[in-house]
């Protein structure tokens, strides 16, 4: 087994070793969400962790590491007798993101099960993890479902395997720990929710802390036994004060004051539900313990404020993370307690940092009346000195929620909430031959199956005889998240700041559905000569946000380019992730100028979109009271639809998407 990197050499990332510390102190804090770019010691941090955790007694031979003083009654592996038991060290496990729900949850075989009557279980992932760690890493990756039965498994301390009727339930209790990077997609909500603390990291400024963090990782490389050993006496300390602050956990009084403080502060920050609450107060608890006393101080609800309601409290995904810390101040001041005299409790070298949350961002100034500097036919606006070329920026109108857009077909890509798509989970369309391991049986087809061979098998009386060639595996449909592609106008012809305006606040809209959608977007934008890759496809909504508030407005409009770029994006992206299906959304008022034959150019692009049976929809940006129609002429070249930007709201207009799929057929 290779030599994990020290816990104590870390450097910096207060916030993080504590909140990991705390999990290992009070398993029921519920675990803690890492986020961060790459190359903050996210990974290195955990797997650091399980070398401090304490050993375990283990009743020999028990694959779901049941604990000879109290084993699981309900133990597949059961009933256990009074015996042998052996000692050793915490498990952690890593959960892969392409991990399927068996490996996770463990496999029932079910031809057993019907023509046997036995329950052959093999464990997975949560069985092995069970009195350990479950790390996984890019949480925000992982399928949906299978975030929901961990982090059910988590909150139960046990796990359910159910196929047919077949039931098997086994303990599941673990320190679960998730990283990711939130420039690759946020996690829905309810499911950030359901961690109990979260941590934001970032790579240390400071010259002198970076070049700390190079000196010791190549000395670590060099040798890790040997550099290992340099902090032995420093873990061993860590490691001893974590069991005791388990052993004086129960002994930890959690006042009516703190308690007070912790309610005034969770609604203070409006944060959804009671989790927070209860989060909070076994956090402070936690830190109580791991700083050595008996009694929750206000300094412990402070800290775990910070940990546990950042990820409660945002409201839509565009959000900064954070907490305001002179609010949290005043809350914690107007409704201190008794409780809470000790001036100064000793959190250790290891306890509470210096909080960890980000103040929100002053609104950006908003541009000036700035006006494009060569205003298309039938625009206004005053000419800006040549070379200008282009308007600032302007900010995006209120979103809203969007008409539902959606591909044609049935797909088979990602787990998500747009299109039609063959899903593991779903309503059960039919039945099929399994192909590989069976996982979900269709009964009903595998008892018409192996019917009409009963005799033939020898069974003349009640009964049924199951062989493998009768199993019928149930095809199911559900949804799946697309790759929806923004190609914008951003040309002088869409320049009118009022104009330019709602355009934005509707991209911004769709992309708020795509974020709920579970989509990958990207965004193109041409004007002046060229178009631009101004996003590449992503999973970040916000990536996507931030790009389309800075997007400049100006020149002619290279309608045909922007289109050969978006065709261009997506063929690339065909040859990374095949089975997502793309949905075009143009954004234009459908005028093409700059070049020669503009017009016959754009046609012929959007004609390629046609060819390829890409779904496409033109949001019309067209205004004024004289219309030319252009963009839905260049709908029609596309194969696709067009809707003007009233029309694209959720109560405007009925049966947009059955206009897109009949068009698109």
């Amino acid at each position: 087994m290779s030599t994990p990197f020290p816990f104590t050499a870390l450097v910096g990332q207060d916030d993080l070793r504590l909140a990991l510390l705390l999990n290992a102190v009070s398993p029921a804090v519920g675990g803690v969400l890492v986020r961060g770019e790459k190359g903050t010691a996210k990974s290195t941090a955990v797997r650091a962790l399980s070398a401090l955790m304490p050993t375990l007694d283990v009743v020999s031979g028990c694959r779901f590491s049941c604990d000879p003083g109290s084993p699981d009654p309900g133990c597949p592996d059961g009933p256990h007798e009074p015996g042998a038991f052996e000692t050793r060290a915490a498990r952690m496990v890593e959960l892969p993101v392409g991990a399927s729900e068996d490996r996770l949850v463990g496999a029932l075989d079910i031809e057993r099960a019907l023509s046997e009557g036995v329950k052959a279980f093999e464990p997975g992932l949560l069985a092995d993890a069970h009195r350990g760690i479950l790390y996984v890493d890019e949480v925000n990756l992982l399928h949906d479902h299978l975030v929901d039965l961990l982090l059910d498994a988590a909150a139960m301390g046990a796990s359910y395997v159910e196929r047919e009727g077949v039931s098997v339930r086994h303990a599941a209790r673990f320190l679960l720990v998730g990283t990711m990077n939130p420039e690759e997609g946020e996690l829905r909500p309810q499911l950030l929710d359901r961690f109990g603390l979260t941590v934001e990291v970032a790579a240390s400024r400071e010259p002198d802390q970076r070049v700390e963090v190079v000196r010791r990782r190549l000395a670590y490389d060099d040798d890790p036994a040997a550099f290992a050993a340099r902090w032995a006496e420093e873990e061993a300390a860590v490691r001893a004060r974590i069991v005791a602050a388990r052993e004086l956990l129960p002994s930890v009084r959690l006042g009516d004051g703190a308690l007070r403080q912790i309610a005034a502060t969770c609604a203070a920050f409006e944060v959804d539900g009671m989790r927070a609450d209860i989060v909070m107060a076994r956090t402070a608890t936690a830190l109580a313990a791991w700083a050595g006393r008996t009694e929750v101080l206000a300094e412990d609800v402070r800290q775990a404020a910070l940990l546990a309601l950042p990820h409660r409290r945002r409201r839509n995904p565009f959000d900064a993370p954070g907490l305001d810390e002179d609010k949290l101040d005043e809350t914690l001041e107007e409704f201190g307690g008794s409780d809470d005299d000790d001036p100064d409790p000793d959190p250790g070298p290891d306890g509470p940092g210096g909080g960890g949350g980000q103040p929100e961002p002053d609104d950006a100034p908003q541009g000036g009346d700035d006006t494009a500097a060569r205003p298309e036919a039938g625009e206004g606006g005053q000419p800006q000195p040549t070379g200008a070329g282009e308007q600032s920026a302007v900010r995006a109108s209120e979103p809203f929620r969007t008409k539902v857009l959606s591909v044609p077909g049935i797909g088979e890509g990602a787990a998500g909430r747009r299109s039609r798509a063959r899903t593991e989970h779903g309503r059960t369309t039919g039945a099929r031959r399994p192909r590989g391991a069976l996982t979900k049986l269709h009964l009903a087809a595998t008892v018409q199956a192996a019917a009409p061979h009963q005799r033939a098998r020898g069974r003349s009386g009640p009964g049924l005889v199951v062989r493998r060639d009768d199993l019928r595996q149930a095809t199911r449909e559900g949804r799946e998240g697309n790759l929806v592609l923004f190609v914008v106008d951003a040309s002088g012809s869409m320049a009118a700041r009022q104009r330019m305006s709602a355009v934005k606040g509707a991209v911004l809209s769709l992309l708020l559905d795509a974020y709920q959608r579970r989509d990958k977007v990207g965004l193109v934008t041409f004007r002046g000569t060229e178009a631009d890759v101004a996003l590449p496809p992503t999973s970040s909504v916000d990536a996507a946000a931030a790009s389309l508030e800075t997007l400049p407005t100006g020149g002619r409009t290279p309608l045909a380019a922007g289109l050969l770029r978006a065709h261009d994006v997506l063929r690339v992206e065909r040859l990374r992730d095949p089975a997502r299906r793309p949905l075009v959304v143009l954004v234009t008022d459908g005028r093409a100028t700059g070049g020669p034959e503009p017009v016959a150019l754009a046609g012929r692009a959007a004609r390629l979109f046609a060819a390829d049976g890409v779904a496409s929809v033109v949001v019309d940006c067209e205004s004024g009271p004289v219309r030319l129609g252009l963009a839905g002429q260049l709908a029609g070249e596309l194969g696709g639809t067009a809707v003007t930007l009233d029309e694209l709201r959720a109560d405007s207009i009925a049966g947009l998407v059955k206009d897109v799929q009949r068009r698109a057929a």
